[in-house]
């Protein structure tokens, strides 16, 4: 695919952006499990609403669950309805998400940038290969579907500065189900640009643009609130208190959960935005910018990017997947700086770079949990020795005029699917508890109590398709119900798997750094004579 296709109507490009997404798709649900404890989490909940018929009031292990709203719960029960509980929809809904953010991306730049054609497939192409974009693409987590939301109420920005009231409604709405999605953050990830909108809009009539974006906040409140306000009045006074109270103010006392410096996402930056921060092509293309100067649409990204990315570094909890929402500006962005270029070649010095920085991912994948015992095996080497194979067939093919974009977009994308193969190699021993969870629904199938020695993330309900809640049990609480429960079992973790072999246990497998057993009560009260925890 030459520059030239690729930049005849974008359409080539937003083709290839979604069949690398798929290939990407496709590698994630067949490598990974299900990963505790979020994404374990997020489908219990799901599977216990399911399960009680309740689809206003999320549940975990028995209890209503208030830290995250229903809209992603929702996507999962609408799949189950067609094709039955399973384990492959959930995995599925974000994928499909991010392919309805790669539409709103090319059909955004095209807003954007009407003299530029191409430029909506090279945006899409950027973001689908942008490395954190298509980490969690495919996984199970509320980001993707969030910077959905996101672009759905940038679209609504844009229609309201060109006089359109529907504009409005179409922010409110995304708001709406944003705050359904993920709570309150929306409303950070949408604002700022609209009160920079005389920056990057000259000329709107101010007291105007404000009536109308109050009226928007005010639709999305609305919307938010018809189902928090029988899911209130549905899950009881706790529940209550927590989605009215907690999904605002309580959300920035957890914020602190994750406690980092301000500048903690800039030494990120090289990794999350891979292939393309570390592309000298890139910055060439920024500093040939810096002479022409910043259109409406630059203005516009910038206004919807930066604001947001400095309120996110000086809130003191971090976590690199709270800026997948800008991944889509920073998309828009990239291609509209390199559109001034269109010569810029990716050379062989910089194909090997991106290479190496493969390769170190690769490594990190087994090398950082080898750090922490973590690890079954190490990674396998040839990994990263495709991938620096890749990159020189990149570098012969991008001489013959291939597009830039392209090349780079499938290196990234080689190297998460690489990363996902040796991963899995180390990593999925450790993190497949699906196995125990079949053993603890076994125990339960036969009418016996089962407790569990920790806190208690729900991470078997939805894997063994537990009917019954596990008893979280801590300290005092474990030789009672233990003396209270002869015949019940219990699942301990132990923090090594030195000893794993000499304990008898209905079921026991590596866990994380440790392994975790399922023993009968005998036992479990011998395992926490011995002090395990």
């Amino acid at each position: 695919m030459t520059y030239r296709t690729l930049s005849a109507n974008g359409r080539g490009a937003l083709f290839a952006s979604l069949a690398l997404l798929a290939i990407l798709a496709f590698v994630g649900i067949t490598t990974r499990p299900l990963t505790p404890i979020d994404e374990t989490r997020y489908v219990s909940a799901a599977w216990e609403m399911w399960l009680r018929g309740d689809f206003l009031v999320p549940f975990k292990n028995g209890e209503p669950y208030s830290h995250k709203p229903p809209f992603m719960f929702w996507m999962f029960h609408a799949g189950w309805a067609i094709f039955d509980v399973n384990d492959w929809w959930p995995r599925l809904v974000l994928p499909l998400f991010s392919a309805g953010a790669l539409l709103l991306t090319f059909s955004f730049a095209r807003r954007l940038w009407p003299q530029h054609a191409d430029l909506g497939g090279q945006a899409s192409l950027i973001l689908a290969s942008s490395l954190l974009w298509i980490v969690f693409s495919t996984s199970v987590m509320f980001d993707v579907m969030l910077a959905f939301w996101v672009l759905v109420g940038m679209h609504g920005v844009l229609s309201a500065t060109e006089g359109k009231r529907r504009g409005f409604v179409l922010l409110g709405i995304a708001i709406g189900l944003g705050v359904l999605t993920k709570g309150p953050v929306i409303l950070l990830n949408l604002l700022p640009v609209t009160v920079l909108a005389l920056w990057w809009n000259p000329g709107l009539k101010w007291s105007r643009w404000f009536v109308g974006v109050v009226v928007a906040v005010l639709l999305g409140a609305a919307i938010a609130l018809m189902w928090a306000i029988p899911a209130g009045m549905a899950g009881g006074e706790a529940y209550r208190n927590a989605i009215f109270w907690g999904q605002t103010a309580d959300r920035m006392v957890e914020s602190f959960a994750h406690r980092r410096p301000f500048w903690w996402y800039l030494p990120l930056l090289p990794l999350i935005l891979f292939p393309w921060f570390v592309w000298p092509g890139l910055w060439k293309a920024l500093a040939h910018h810096r002479k022409t100067g910043l259109d409406r649409g630059m203005r516009f990204c910038l206004a919807w990017m930066l604001p947001v990315f400095v309120a996110f570094s000086f809130i003191s909890g971090k976590q690199p997947h709270y800026l997948v929402p800008l991944f889509p500006a920073f998309a828009l962005l990239t291609a509209r700086v390199l559109a001034d270029r269109p010569g810029t070649r990716v050379g062989l010095p910089a194909l090997l770079a991106a290479a190496l920085g493969g390769v170190l991912i690769l490594a990190a994948s087994g090398q950082i949990g080898a750090l922490n015992d973590q690890v079954a095996a190490l990674p396998p080497v040839w990994p990263g020795a495709l991938l620096v194979l890749l990159a020189l067939a990149a570098w012969v093919i991008g001489r013959r005029g291939i597009s830039p974009v392209l090349n780079l977009a499938l290196l990234g994308g080689a190297t998460l699917v690489l990363v996902q193969l040796a991963a899995m190699h180390s990593l999925r021993p450790l993190y497949d508890v699906k196995p125990m969870a079949r053993a603890i629904k076994q125990v339960q199938d036969a009418g016996l109590p089962v407790a569990n020695a920790a806190k208690y993330h729900a991470q078997y309900q939805f894997l063994g398709r537990l009917e019954a809640p596990l008893a979280e049990l801590h300290g005092a609480e474990l030789p009672r119900w233990l003396a209270a429960h002869p015949d019940g079992y219990m699942v301990i973790y132990l923090k090594d798997k030195q000893n794993l072999d000499a304990i008898s246990a209905r079921h026991k497998q590596a866990y994380r750094g440790g392994a975790v057993v399922l023993v009968d009560a005998p036992t479990a009260a011998g395992l926490l004579a011995a002090h395990v925890e």
